[in-house]
């Protein structure tokens, strides 16, 4: 009954039936409550779709322009102002759009904007609807990589190719002057022309030139390091077109030969009597001498020499292997019919370098018969 009642007030304050069907239902609300709730419920609902993009991932040339687009629904009800604006993901923000929409029902809006990239990029797009009623739509994300575009060639276009090497790509011995290190170039072209190049070695420029290539053709360079190294070398193509061949590594250790022996060189000590043979004085004849004198080298080597008795040189040239000192030995006997023998002797090197005893005097005597 109390419900009752106050549904009965509530109609003559002019509540409306919802109003009405509340109270008579049981709920517990004043008037000026009711009117709110029906006020709230009566109230626009603005949506906004994720804007969709174009070119979600786009992979090619650039400048390229990114379209994106959304869909706004709001109802209208008489005449209704939709304000809009795109949101960056770079954090900045468009410039506030407003449209007016007039009629009855829920409209729908399609709002686009188109952006161009130069460059790579990663990101995303929004929508933020600022009236009738504020409501922001999810991330649409995109991306933009930039690729060269491919060159599109004919068969009259001259195309060039080139390809280095070393030879030899590695050294190691004595670094003296004259080349040890070329490099060599092949140069191919799909048909006759002018080829410049030039050579970089190390990163600077190391020799260029300019050739005529029917097929193939090679060219080349040579260096002679002076001490160890290790680098590369490539070939370059200036015209007609540009373009580089591999790099060709090479490494050189540069070792000091070993010196060369000094020639050995020989001397000769004193020529000396080392003995006498007086048997000889039985036969009527003088006694026998014998002689020694020492060959010293510097080194292994062969000796050349003879011996010069009484200023006579015998015809005899003798020849040993010496490697430090030797002792060489002579004889001579005595004269027909003599008690003594008596005169000079002397020892004489001719190679490898000239030497000499010097000249030693002798004198042996047969004994008293």
């Amino acid at each position: 009954m109390k419900s009752v009642g106050l549904a009965r007030k509530a109609a003559a304050f002019g509540a409306s039936a919802a109003v009405l069907a509340a109270l008579a239902a049981g709920l517990v609300a004043s008037p000026a409550q009711a009117a709110t709730a029906a006020t709230t419920k009566a109230a626009p609902k603005v949506s906004v779709s994720t804007p969709a993009v174009s070119a979600g991932d786009y992979e090619g040339a650039c400048p390229v322009k990114v379209n994106f687009s959304a869909k706004i629904k709001v109802p209208v009800k008489g005449k209704t102002e939709l304000a809009y604006r795109w949101l960056h993901g770079d954090g900045s923000k468009g410039k506030v759009k407003v449209l007016k929409l007039s009629g009855k029902g829920t409209k729908s809006v399609t709002v686009r904007q188109s952006i161009t990239f130069k460059e790579n990029v990663k990101g995303w797009e929004a929508v933020q609807v600022l009236g009738p009623k504020k409501v922001t739509s999810k991330k649409g994300y995109f991306s933009v990589s930039c690729q060269e575009p491919k060159e599109v060639r004919s068969h009259l276009d001259v195309s060039v190719s080139a390809r280095a090497w070393a030879t030899p790509d590695s050294y190691s011995g004595a670094c003296t002057p004259g080349d040890k290190i070329d490099f060599v170039g092949l140069i191919e072209a799909n048909r006759t022309t002018w080829v410049r190049y030039r050579w970089i070695l190390n990163g600077e420029v190391a020799d260029y030139g300019r050739v005529k290539v029917y097929d193939t053709r090679k060219v080349g360079f040579g260096i002679s390091p002076r001490h160890s190294q290790r680098g590369w070398a490539q070939l370059e193509i200036l015209s007609p077109e540009g373009t580089s061949s591999n790099r060709a590594y090479y490494k050189v250790w540069c070792k000091d030969e070993a010196p060369t022996p000094a020639p050995a060189k020989v001397s000769v000590s004193s020529a000396s009597v080392t003995g006498t043979r007086t048997d000889m004085c039985a036969d009527n004849r003088g006694p026998g001498v014998d002689f020694k004198a020492t060959l010293t080298s510097t080194g292994p080597t062969t000796v050349q020499y003879y011996w010069v008795v009484n200023g006579v040189r015998d015809h005899n040239t003798l020849e040993r292997t010496v490697n430090g000192s030797l002792d060489v030995t002579w004889g001579i006997g005595g004269a027909q019919n003599s008690t003594k023998t008596e005169g000079t002797i002397e020892l004489v090197v001719t190679s490898p370098n000239a030497a000499s005893s010097g000249v030693a005097s002798y004198s042996a005597t047969c004994p008293p018969k």
